[in-house]
């Protein structure tokens, strides 16, 4: 071999080997940075709690020990609904929630959880990642005032719309109830003579138990299983008019996260955008087994609303659309953006799929 090969070789594999190694040492360059993470939902319940593992999990093999989280349980470290607060704060410096449940502080919060009559997953993230709604997402957070950043981070299938302990057969058989609701929603059931609370994953339970509420609803099958309710009340209804996707949120603090490399951000919002692929997938894939199990061995009793039903919901919810709209302008900036982008995908989503 003449030297004139040799230095070629010789200088291709330095090349090859100083490429293979600029990415650990880009990564080794980025500062150690530990996320500590309140949840407002257990991590045993599949779909909801649970993706924010499989995040720590990834998030510490993506970036090379770089990025790591530590998960706390609903209540440990803080409180559900305290976990903006002290994200923005800094008394800790990530949570993973719902933005619906701040909607006593951001009345267009809930939007950016779940929309009654809503989209359905497919569509809410074309808006979310594709239309305007990340960008409306993040704006909301910094208009009214709170120091974080938002990833999605996760998101489920439809919900069940409750579980009641007598049928629903009429709008006048839901006035005088005491129920759990989340959302938006729960201003539908209000119109419909429903007394709402929006109480935590880990106490609904205990109310039902005691009394201190009637009914309830909370998510899927799955984990609505996991919580118990039918031990107690036995009629579950379908389908999830005011929950038809729920996109799940990753705070962080937004000092903690400028602080962080491009690289590592970069590195949590595809883990992120993984997670929801993924806790989608597993809501999708879990939900006909427990539903088959609850008939069979729990004694629930699957019911489909009315066609009656679904109107008077409906219409409940325009009323509420057209009161939130004229109270809050930011609330009317964003659903006139998501009605905007509905209008538009109307004509894929009519004609694209098969009937259902």
């Amino acid at each position: 071999m003449n030297t004139a090969v040799k230095t070629l070789l010789t200088g291709t594999a330095l090349a090859v080997s100083l490429a293979s190694l600029a990415p650990q040492a880009a990564l080794a360059a980025d500062k150690k940075v530990m996320l500590k993470v309140p949840v407002a939902f257990s991590t045993n319940l599949p779909s909801l709690g649970s993706p924010i593992l499989k995040v720590a999990d990834q998030l510490q093999l993506v970036s090379n020990n770089t990025l790591r989280m530590k998960v706390y349980e609903p209540g440990k470290l803080v409180a559900p609904f305290e976990i903006l607060d002290s994200v923005s704060r800094g008394k800790v410096n990530a949570g993973f929630t719902l933005a619906g449940y701040w909607a006593g502080k951001i009345p267009a919060s809930p939007i950016f959880s779940s929309v009654p009559f809503g989209p359905e997953a497919s569509e809410y993230l074309a808006w979310i990642y594709y239309g305007n709604g990340l960008k409306l997402y993040q704006e909301m957070y910094d208009q009214a005032g709170y120091n974080v950043h938002v990833v999605p981070c996760g998101i489920t299938p439809p919900e069940t719309s409750g579980w009641f302990s007598k049928p629903i057969e009429k709008p006048e058989d839901l006035e005088g109830l005491r129920m759990r609701f989340f959302g938006l929603g729960g201003k539908v059931m209000e119109k419909l003579g429903v007394s709402t609370s929006l109480l935590p994953g880990s106490e609904i339970f205990p109310a039902l138990e005691k009394g201190a509420i009637d009914a309830t609803e909370f998510s899927i099958p799955a984990v609505d299983k996991n919580i118990g309710f039918h031990k107690i009340v036995k009629y579950n209804y379908f389908p999830g008019w005011h929950q038809q996707a729920t996109l799940a949120e990753l705070l962080i603090n937004k000092d903690t996260w400028n602080d962080m490399s491009d690289s590592q951000q970069a590195q949590l919002n595809q883990v992120c955008k993984a997670s929801v692929a993924d806790s989608l997938a597993q809501g999708e894939a879990e939900q006909f087994a427990v539903m088959k199990e609850n008939v069979e061995k729990r004694g629930v009793i699957i019911k489909q609303w009315s066609p009656e039903m679904l109107s008077t919901f409906k219409t409940a919810w325009d009323e509420v659309v057209a009161e939130e709209t004229a109270q809050d302008p930011f609330f009317a900036k964003v659903w006139q953006d998501l009605s905007e982008f509905r209008d538009g995908y109307k004509v894929w989503g009519e004609n694209a799929f098969l009937p259902r």
